[in-house]
C-alpha cells in the first residue's frame, strides 16, 4: 500500500496507525524493501516535520530550510528506529527533529553570534516573555529570571539578544512616528576616529554621575541600536515611558556640557 499524503492533512490517529503497520512489516521485507517502506513513512510524517520547522520562522533563516533539516531528520529517524519496541514512532522522531533544528538554527541563526550561554537560553527566555503574566503585561527581567531560575543579567542579555538574528534596517525608522531613517544619521567623516575619542574623552566624566539604570539605558539605545519598544519590553515597562526617561537623561548630559537646547534648536 502506497500513502500518497504529500500536500494532503492526515488525520493523527490514521498517521499512527498506519505508520506502526508499515514498521511491523519489517521482519519479512528484504533491505532494498525496506527503503521503500522508509519513504512511505517520511511521507505520511512529513507534515510533523514542516510543524517543526515552522515554530522557528520570522528569525533570521528561510523557513524552507528549517523545513529541509527537519525532514533530513525525519529520515535519519525512520531509518533508526526500533520498530520492535512497544513504542511510537514520533515518540521518538519529534525530539530527533526539533534538536536537528534547534542546532541548525543555533548554528546559523545568528547575524551577531552571542555568547554560547546566551544562545542557550535565549529561546526559553523568548518564549517565557511571550506567555506574558496575569494583567497582561509583560513579565519584567527579574520575573523571568526567578520563574526559570536564571541570573537576571544573563535574561536581559537575552532579551537583547532578539536583534543578533537579523540586522536592523539603515530604512528603519528611529521613532514609529518619525520620517527620519537610520540611514539619514549616517554619514562618512575621515575625522570620525579623532571626533570619538573627543567625545568619549568630554563625556566620561559627565557619564560618571548618571545612575547604572541610565547608563544602561543609554547602552541600549546606542550602543546597542534596540528600539524603544524593544527596550520598554525588555525592561518591562511601556514605550512611552522609555521615551521620558531618555529624554530626562540627555536634557540631563546636555545641562552638565552646557549647551543651550534653544540655540541647538
Amino acid at each position: 500500500m502506497t500513502i500518497t499524503t504529500l500536500g494532503r492533512t492526515v488525520p493523527r490517529e490514521f498517521r499512527s496507525r498506519e505508520t506502526a503497520r508499515l514498521f511491523a512489516t519489517f521482519a519479512d521485507l528484504a533491505e532494498h524493501e525496506r527503503e521503500a517502506v522508509i519513504e512511505q513513512i517520511v511521507v505520511l510524517n512529513i507534515q510533523v516535520a514542516h510543524a517543526i520547522a515552522r515554530r522557528y520562522q520570522n528569525r533570521g533563516v528561510p523557513v524552507e530550510d528549517l523545513e529541509q533539516v527537519a525532514c533530513l531528520a525525519l529520515v535519519r529517524a525512520a531509518q533508526r528506529f526500533d520498530h520492535t519496541m512497544d513504542r511510537d514512532f514520533l515518540s521518538y522522531a519529534v525530539p530527533t527533529m526539533t534538536g536537528e533544528v534547534k542546532r541548525y538554527f543555533r548554528d546559523h541563526g545568528w547575524t551577531i553570534r552571542p555568547p554560547r550561554r546566551i544562545q542557550e537560553i535565549q529561546s526559553r527566555v523568548i518564549a517565557e516573555h511571550k506567555q506574558g503574566t496575569v494583567d497582561g503585561r509583560p513579565p519584567t527581567p527579574r520575573e523571568i529570571a526567578e520563574r526559570l531560575e536564571l541570573d537576571i543579567d544573563d535574561v536581559t542579555e537575552a532579551l537583547s539578544a532578539a536583534v543578533c538574528f537579523q540586522p536592523i534596517s539603515i530604512d528603519q525608522a528611529v521613532e514609529a512616528d518619525s520620517m527620519d531613517s537610520l540611514a539619514d544619521f549616517l554619514t562618512v567623516d575621515d575625522q570620525g576616529p579623532q571626533d570619538a575619542a573627543e567625545a568619549r574623552a568630554l563625556l566620561a566624566p559627565v557619564l560618571k554621575k548618571l545612575t547604572r539604570d541610565e547608563v544602561r539605558l543609554l547602552a541600549m539605545t546606542y550602543a546597542q541600536g534596540m528600539t524603544q519598544q524593544q527596550i520598554g519590553e525588555a525592561i518591562g515597562v511601556t514605550q512611552m515611558t522609555i521615551s521620558r526617561r531618555l529624554t530626562r537623561i540627555i536634557a540631563r548630559l546636555r545641562g552638565e556640557l552646557g549647551i543651550d537646547l534653544r540655540a541647538v534648536a
